[in-house]
C-alpha cells in the first residue's frame, strides 16, 4: 500500500523519531514459532492423487531433498503497513540506494515482487529480487559470492566462503522460498494446532496436496497457514497465511514455474556490468559495514535473554504467544517510567504516535496499540513494548499478566 499522506507530511526529524519506536514487522515469526500435528485424510479434489495423512505429509517434507532447482516465484505481502518507500521516507533514507542484503531483501515486506531462484546443491545459488525496472541479485558459486544492486550501480564481491553452506550472513536472511517458510512453520510443535490435509492443487503445473495449519487456541490474529506441497518431491510450492480477521492473504509466496532438474552452470557465473563499481569484500565499505554491524549488535544485547534482566519475557503458548521486549530508551522491561533524556519522545512526537494508535489501559497502567493486519504491538507509557500475532484483547491481557 501507498504511504499514509498524513505522514508525508511529517517532518523529518521526527519521522526518525517514529521509526525509532517502531516494531519490527519481523516479529510475526513468533506466532508461528510453535505448532502441532492432527492426523487427517486428504480431501478429494483435483488432481486426483492418493490419500495421505498429515503425519506423512509432513515426514514428506521433512525428507525432501530436492537441490537442484530452478523457477519463478511471486511474493505478496500485505500486513497493512507503508511500502518500504514509505518506510525508507521514515528513516529519511532513500530505500533505493540500500545496499545490504537484509535491506533489500525487506522490500519484500509490502506489496507484489517476482524472485527468480536457481540452486545446484549448498554451494551454489541465484536469487534475483525484481522490482519495477530494477534488480537485486545475489550469486554463490563455490566460495565466491556476489551482490548486485542495479539501482546503485554497486557489486559487492567476497571470496572464501565456507565450503558446504551459507555463511552468517546468508543464513540470517529473511525467509523467501515456500520451503524455507514452511520450514520455520513446522520447526517447533506442540498440541495448539489442527494440521490436516485439505485436499489437493496444481501449482506451476505440477500436482501438489495441501497442508492447512490452523490454530486451535482464541485470540489469534492467524486465521491459517496453507502450505502447497509437489505430490512427487515433497517440496513446498506455495505458502498461504491468511489472517482470522479475514480479507486478502497477508503472505502468499508461491512457484510460478519451477525446474527441478539441474540448472545450467551459466546461472551462477556473474560478471559486472560494465560501468559497475565493484567493492571487494575487504575493502573500505566492508569495514563501514562491520562496523554498523557491530552498532547494531550492541544496540540488540538489551533483548538477549539473561542481560541483567532485560531480555525479552515470553508470556504464553502457541499461537497466542506474547513478548515482552526492553523498551526503545534502552530500559528493562519493567522499568520505571523514562523521563526526559533517557530516550524518551520528543515534544509533540506522542501526539502525533496517538494518532496511529489506540490508547489502552489496565493493570499493566496505560499505553498505546499499534496494530497491522498480523502483528499487534503495545508500547506501555512506562517504556515496555509486548508484541504478538494476537488480538488487542489478548495483548492488554498479556500485559496484565507481566504486571500481577
Amino acid at each position: 500500500m501507498a504511504p499514509n499522506d498524513s505522514d508525508a507530511q511529517t517532518p523529518r526529524p521526527l519521522r526518525r523519531t517514529v521509526a525509532r519506536y517502531a516494531v519490527p514487522a519481523a516479529v510475526a515469526g513468533v506466532a508461528a514459532a510453535t505448532i502441532g500435528l492432527v492426523p487427517a485424510l486428504a480431501a478429494s479434489g483435483d488432481p486426483d492423487l492418493p490419500e495421505i495423512t498429515a503425519q506423512e505429509l509432513v515426514e514428506r517434507i521433512a525428507a525432501a531433498d530436492a537441490q537442484r532447482l530452478s523457477g519463478t516465484v511471486k511474493v505478496t505481502t500485505d500486513l497493512g503497513l507503508p511500502s518500504i518507500a514509505g518506510l525508507g521516507d521514515l528513516t529519511g533514507e532513500d530505500p533505493a540506494a540500500a545496499k545490504s542484503a537484509d535491506e533489500q531483501l525487506m522490500r519484500l515486506a509490502s506489496g507484489t515482487h517476482t524472485l527468480r531462484v536457481a540452486a545446484d546443491g549448498p554451494d551454489r545459488q541465484r536469487l534475483t529480487v525484481l522490482d519495477g525496472d530494477g534488480e537485486y541479485t545475489l550469486v554463490r558459486d563455490g566460495d565466491e559470492a556476489w551482490a548486485y544492486d542495479s539501482r546503485s550501480g554497486e557489486v559487492h564481491h567476497e571470496k572464501g566462503l565456507d565450503a558446504g553452506g551459507a555463511d552468517g550472513r546468508e543464513a540470517a536472511r529473511p525467509p523467501v522460498t515456500p520451503k524455507e517458510l514452511a520450514a520455520r512453520m513446522l520447526a517447533a510443535v506442540d498440541g495448539t494446532t489442527s494440521v490436516t490435509v485439505g485436499g489437493t492443487a496444481r501449482v506451476a503445473g505440477r500436482d501438489a496436496y495441501q497442508l492447512v495449519v490452523k490454530p486451535e487456541q482464541s485470540g489469534s490474529t492467524i486465521g491459517s497457514v496453507k502450505v502447497a506441497v509437489d505430490a512427487e518431491k515433497g517440496v513446498p510450492l506455495k505458502f498461504t497465511l491468511t489472517p482470522s480477521g479475514g480479507g486478502a492473504a497477508a503472505v502468499d509466496v508461491g512457484f510460478t514455474e519451477v525446474d527441478f532438474g539441474k540448472p545450467d552452470a551459466s546461472a551462477f557465473r556473474f560478471t559486472p556490468p560494465e560501468g559497475a563499481e565493484v567493492v571487494e569484500g575487504n575493502g573500505p565499505a566492508a569495514g563501514a559495514r562491520e562496523k554498523d554491524g557491530g552498532a547494531l549488535r550492541k544496540g540488540l544485547e538489551g533483548l538477549e535473554p539473561g542481560k541483567g534482566g532485560s531480555g525479552p519475557n515470553v508470556i504464553g503458548e502457541g499461537w497466542t504467544t506474547v513478548v515482552e521486549l526492553a523498551g526503545p530508551g534502552g530500559a528493562p522491561a519493567g522499568a520505571p517510567e523514562a523521563g526526559a533524556g533517557s530516550g524518551a519522545l520528543p515534544e509533540g512526537a506522542a501526539e502525533f504516535l496517538d494518532g496511529l494508535g489506540t490508547r489502552v489501559g489496565g493493570e499493566f497502567g496505560s499505553g498505546m496499540v499499534f496494530k497491522t493486519r498480523l502483528v499487534n504491538a503495545l508500547m506501555t507509557d512506562d517504556g515496555r513494548v509486548y508484541v504478538g500475532a494476537v488480538t488487542q484483547q489478548a495483548l492488554v491481557a498479556a500485559a496484565n499478566d507481566a504486571a500481577k
